[in-house]
């Protein structure tokens, strides 16, 4: 039982201090500064990529939404998680939320390490995931330039691929692409092959 005039977690979360993201992860608030350059670098290129081709259709199949940064609250402001990518095909979420909460859960979620997010990602957020059902994740390491693709299979991560640094990624649930990893971590734009 809260205590009369003790906050709420939730309400913790919500009077962190601008540049500081919070999460509600299994009962405990954890906070983290705003990303590093190569974990930003990442999360651009790959919402450009992904965003053109899936959320907005161009050149590609369309029927996504994909958002940067979405408050997904998998129990409503009481399991909280920000991924630094999530995606929701639209027959699914047909609309997204008029409000910051994401009550839907995500098709697809992507995470970033950052030296001060790594573990947490791994250890604390991708079970969460599969708890919640998401059906796929992604892990990127922009410092080892490393992409771990994993689907849920009956309950529990399967890695279905891992690539490295040059390699050209062709991974679900966005198979309908082939992206160039390298431009994700080096200067210049990202490579995109077309697959029909």
């Amino acid at each position: 039982m809260q205590p009369a005039n003790q906050p709420t977690l939730y309400e913790l979360l919500e009077g962190l201090p601008t540049g500081v993201t919070g999460e509600i992860l299994n009962g405990q608030l954890h906070t983290h500064p705003r990303p590093s350059g190569p974990h930003g670098r990442a999360a651009n290129c790959l919402d450009r990529i992904i965003g053109r081709y899936f959320d907005f259709g161009d050149g590609g199949p369309g029927g996504w939404w994909i958002f940067t940064e979405p408050e997904v609250h998998f129990l409503r402001d009481a399991e909280v998680t920000v991924p630094d990518l999530a995606g929701w095909r639209r027959e699914r979420m047909p609309i997204p939320p008029e409000d910051h909460r994401f009550e839907v859960v995500p098709d697809w979620v992507c995470e970033i390490f950052s030296p001060s997010t790594a573990s947490r990602d791994r250890e604390i957020k991708l079970p969460l995931y599969a708890h919640y059902g998401v059906p796929y994740a992604w892990l990127i390491d922009p410092v080892a330039r490393t992409l771990e693709v994993y689907q849920l299979d009956a309950g529990a991560w399967l890695e279905i691929d891992r690539f490295a640094a040059a390699d050209q990624v062709v991974a679900p649930p966005f198979e309908a692409v082939s992206i160039d990893l390298r431009g994700l971590w080096l200067p210049g734009r990202p490579r995109i092959v077309e697959r029909r």
